[in-house]
């Protein structure tokens, strides 16, 4: 039996169960929830950087996403609270949409 140990969307376990296998899972502390998105992320984030189709690309990002919504779940903040701080940090700071690349900058 393949052995995991990684977090999985919710409803894995029933399709898990529809394909007539068995399973073990067991529901996560808050803390090691949120441990367990944070890997979970980096993964998605890293097969995001590998897709090499506009479609697959969208579906890792998609994934991201809801990984934020996880995120946001354990923390009990709401995604328009999220999104007043990235509109505060973008008004403060610009965005990422220019692609604006930093080289250099002088020392004094």
């Amino acid at each position: 039996m393949p052995i995991y140990n990684k977090l999985v969307r919710d409803l894995i376990p029933e399709v898990i169960a529809k394909n007539g296998k068995q399973y073990t899972t067991k529901v996560l502390a808050p803390e090691v929830h949120l441990a367990e998105i944070k890997l979970k992320m980096q993964e998605e984030a890293l097969e995001f950087k590998e897709s090499v189709s506009q479609q697959d690309e969208l579906e890792e990002l998609a994934d991201v996403l809801e990984l934020v919504h996880a995120a946001l779940s354990v923390y009990n903040v709401s995604f328009q609270e999220l999104e007043q701080i990235r509109l505060t940090k973008k008004e403060q700071r610009g965005g990422f949409t220019k692609g604006i690349y930093l080289l250099e900058v002088e020392d004094d």
